[in-house]
């Protein structure tokens, strides 16, 4: 029997979903990102305001790079009515990345989603031409008359990726976070211009796992074992189209433990660390490279990373704990915290510093 390996060298990651929010909150989380054995990340736009413009977006990016000045910033912009051809021109020319799509009201600062995709045509044949990708969140909203909740929303989603696709097969769409066995099944199945993210939890929860346990508690929902299994399959098999996107969405504890919790898991500080053990756990350790560093690069086609970014990284075999809480003071000076991920669970590994 082969030797269990004490230690790993690999690339640094790319996190092709992160949420760094706004304000104090954003000045917590995005120094983080320092250590966690990620370099380059693809920032969401649901802030309030969205971000809708190149403007909007430069001037985020123009915030977010000193608090982690090591790291590559890709900026994404909003799908809403005021998104024209003429602004993905724009975005284009400055080297923003791609459009994130929220259908309305499914998640986090998603009420001014969209409802119908046939409206933004235009906007698509123009990411089209200049190769910018669309980034779909894969739900549609909750109607109990449809029979649709949390559980079925992804897979009602599906039939819109792939008349997307069909209507524009040389757009690269990505279908975010998936999480059932049927999105799996679906992106499989559709062209090369179609990729799919995994987060880091989706990895390890189920539906019993979240309900009832609000730090578990994220959009899209975890789901069966059986949606899980194919998540995992997937990556065992070494799909080139899946690959890592954390969807890391930080939340103050207060309310994330409140009567109704915001939807967000938060795995920021330990991406690979969390990444390691949970693909060690079910036999898919020897694809942590191709799945964190360069399935996604692959499909995003990113900047070249800086020399210091080029420089490989060390995980060490370390029993480690992962922190209770995160703390940080909100804009009014009140004391805070984000609870991460497994707070207070061990990690089989560590990035060596």
């Amino acid at each position: 029997m082969t030797a269990a390996p004490t230690t790993l060298s690999l690339p640094q990651a790319d996190d092709f979903h992160v949420h760094l929010r706004q304000g104090a909150l954003m000045r917590a989380v995005t120094p983080l990102l320092v250590g966690s054995g990620v370099s380059t990340v693809y920032v969401m736009p649901n802030l309030k305001p969205p971000i809708s413009t190149t403007d909007q977006a430069l001037a985020y990016k123009k915030e977010l790079q000193p608090l982690a000045p090591s790291v590559t910033f890709l900026m994404t912009l909003y799908l809403s009515p005021e998104l024209t051809p003429a602004e993905i021109h724009k975005a284009a020319k400055t080297g923003i990345s791609g459009v994130k799509s929220y259908p309305r009201g499914v998640t986090t600062n998603s009420d001014g989603g969209i409802e119908s995709y046939t409206e933004y045509y235009p906007v698509f044949k123009a990411m089209e031409e200049v190769d910018m990708v669309l980034n779909l969140h894969g739900e549609i909203p909750s109607d109990a008359e449809e029979g649709v909740c949390v559980m079925n929303a992804e897979e009602r989603f599906l039939k819109h990726l792939e008349s997307l696709h069909r209507d524009f097969p040389n757009l690269r769409i990505v279908l975010e976070h998936a999480t059932t066995k049927a999105a799996v099944e679906m992106v499989k199945s559709l062209g090369p211009t179609v990729g799919c993210s995994i987060t880091v939890h989706h990895l390890s929860l189920i539906v019993d796992d979240w309900a009832g346990c609000c730090h578990n508690f994220c959009k899209p929902v975890a789901k069966f074992p059986y949606d899980r299994a194919a998540l995992r399959d997937v990556i065992k098999e070494a799909h080139p189209r899946f690959f890592l996107g954390t969807d890391s969405a930080p939340h103050p504890r207060h309310a994330k433990e409140a009567g109704t919790s915001v939807a967000g898991v938060f795995t920021t500080p330990l991406v690979l660390p969390y990444l390691a053990t949970i693909l060690e756990s079910f036999g898919a350790l020897d694809q942590l490279k191709g799945f964190a560093c360069e399935n996604g690069r692959a499909f995003y086609k990113p900047p070249q990373k800086t020399a210091a970014q080029s420089q490989a990284i060390s995980l060490v075999r370390s029993e480690t704990a992962v922190p209770e809480e995160y703390r940080f003071k909100d804009e009014s000076g009140e004391e805070r915290s984000v609870v991460p991920f497994m707070a207070g669970k061990k990690l089989a590994w560590k990035v060596q510093a």
